[in-house]
């Protein structure tokens, strides 16, 4: 697995090469910034900083990976005034129906604002979005890489 795809445009965003992406949250390990086609008022994408492809490319060494990426988005969140436990909803869309070929976790809120189409794209749990616990559990179902 590569580092950073150079035509990938979350990895040109994680080198801060794409000048029109504001990043709202940045660690060792992972970029936080506005979904470009926000489903709600506050929509942000928690990006790796290595290049993964998608879910299905996790494994539980990944885990770490994932809570961070998952507490940053609910702090960001709960900073902008979402009541997360309430309104919030972080998840990812599941292969094949990623935009984008680069990992990321959406993380947004209000719900009670979300237009009919982000309510059905961001369905939790169907066939193209699920939530993080749904990824942690199917994680936990894989075969061993040992």
């Amino acid at each position: 697995m590569q580092t950073v795809e150079k035509n990938c445009i979350f990895c040109k965003i994680v080198r801060k090469e794409d000048s029109k992406t504001v990043i709202e949250h940045e660690s060792d390990n992972i970029v936080i910034f506005k979904d470009i086609k926000p489903a709600t008022e506050f929509h942000y994408l928690a990006v790796p900083k290595r290049h993964i492809k998608n879910c299905k490319e996790l494994t539980m060494e990944h885990k770490p990976l994932l809570d961070e990426m998952k507490e940053s988005l609910e702090q960001l969140l709960a900073e902008k005034g979402v009541n997360v436990a309430e309104e919030g909803l972080l998840g990812f869309h599941w292969p094949p129906f990623n935009s984008v070929k680069h990992l990321h976790m959406h993380g947004m809120g209000p719900r009670s604002r979300m237009g009919v189409i982000g309510k059905l794209i961001f369905k939790p749990n169907n066939k193209w979005f699920c939530t993080n616990d749904h990824v942690f559990e199917w994680l936990r179902n894989q075969p061993s890489s040992s």
